[in-house]
């Protein structure tokens, strides 16, 4: 096989994007931006071009959603958002509350273009730092948040061989939900499932996002935004999980329960609920989303056999800026933290979004 002198291919992947340009998306763009997104290898549920509108609407923040075009062909595709917090600074990211959406492209070259509009953009936004969420590293050269991993696993065809699948210990706890009679409904409003995320986050010390949020989620996406709810012998909600579905994969991405769910195994039965409709569905990727080395969330996923796989968050940081945490694992939050578990539900229901839609 005749090998390609370097040069040679450089100036073979010139020539063809020898008419490349990258732009701001315009209204008008979501067809073509989404008809790239269903037809490239890694892209995202995140990649979505409804995302901005979400984004925009719900948060409040600028979105700058970059395409990348070769004539009237969409190459690559980067979607950001601007983000401005008098707590946590200023920044361009990729995206807030979305687990992994770096610039994709046809090849490496297109994915270079996006990102270096995306540097042009940070530095005239006057932001502190481009933040780019990725699977893998697009940018080895610059710094990484080496705190999130994500775990993936394909299902098997078989519901029966899928719960074999699962670790002794895990397996045990889905009978014990089983057996507790604990049952999966679908819900086509967020109501039930807000009350249970709403009571989670704050025995956490973290500050809810809006129900509108998962309102205008399910509204925006349909089919592919489905909430699971766990209920009891007596029909009283535990547990609750939101997913999204794109392509060969389903995503639990939001979850809540009650305080009593541990004890009821229902946690464990919801998880299984959702793997064991996803398998009759013929859905072939389980993606456990993102979690934080070192926490409950990261233990808990592979106790069901998952290995994680470190996320390339990568910055570029304008003025020699360290790597920002804006995380509750930082130590500078955890008198915050418990100051939030401390105060009533009703207060920080309603002043929690607020504060939230500067985080994820």
């Amino acid at each position: 096989m005749m090998t390609v002198p370097a040069d040679v291919a450089d100036r073979a992947v010139a020539a063809a994007h020898a008419g490349l340009r990258v732009r701001v998306f315009a209204r008008g763009d979501e067809a073509a931006w989404d008809r790239f997104v269903d037809g490239c290898r890694d892209a995202t549920f995140f990649h979505r071009a409804a995302w901005r509108d979400v984004i925009e609407n719900v948060f409040r923040h600028r979105c700058h959603y970059l395409l990348a075009e070769s004539g009237n062909v969409v190459q690559g595709v980067l979607p950001l958002a601007e983000v401005r917090s008098r707590v946590f600074g200023h920044w361009l990211s990729s995206l807030p509350h979305c687990a992994y959406a770096g610039p994709i492209g046809t090849d490496p070259a297109v994915e270079r273009a996006l990102i270096d509009a995306a540097v042009d953009l940070g530095r005239s936004l006057r932001v502190s730092h481009l933040e780019l969420r990725d699977r893998v590293a697009k940018r080895v050269d610059w710094p990484r948040q080496d705190l999130y991993v994500t775990f993936r696993k394909s299902l098997l065809g078989d519901v029966d061989a899928n719960l074999l699948a699962v670790p002794r210990k895990q397996r045990a706890m889905i009978r014990k939900g089983i057996a507790r009679g604990l049952h999966s409904e679908r819900d086509a409003a967020p109501a039930r499932f807000f009350a249970l995320y709403a009571d989670n986050v704050h025995r956490h010390g973290t500050p809810a996002l809006p129900q509108r949020y998962f309102a205008r989620l399910m509204e925006t996406f349909g089919e592919a935004c489905e909430i699971t709810t766990i209920v009891d012998a007596g029909g009283r909600p535990v547990s609750g999980v939101l997913s999204f579905y794109f392509r060969n994969e389903v995503l639990p991405y939001y979850a809540g329960d009650t305080a009593e769910a541990r004890a009821l195994a229902a946690n464990d039965f919801k998880y299984w609920a959702l793997m064991r409709d996803a398998c009759e569905r013929g859905i072939e990727i389980f993606d456990f989303g993102r979690s934080k080395r070192g926490t409950g969330s990261f233990d808990f996923k592979r106790n069901w056999g998952f290995e994680p796989a470190l996320l390339a968050y990568e910055y570029e940081l304008y003025g020699g800026r360290a790597i920002p945490q804006n995380n509750p694992l930082n130590p500078r939050y955890r008198a915050l933290i418990a100051l939030w578990q401390r105060l009533p539900r009703p207060l920080v229901n309603a002043i929690g979004p607020s504060v939230a839609r500067h985080l994820g």
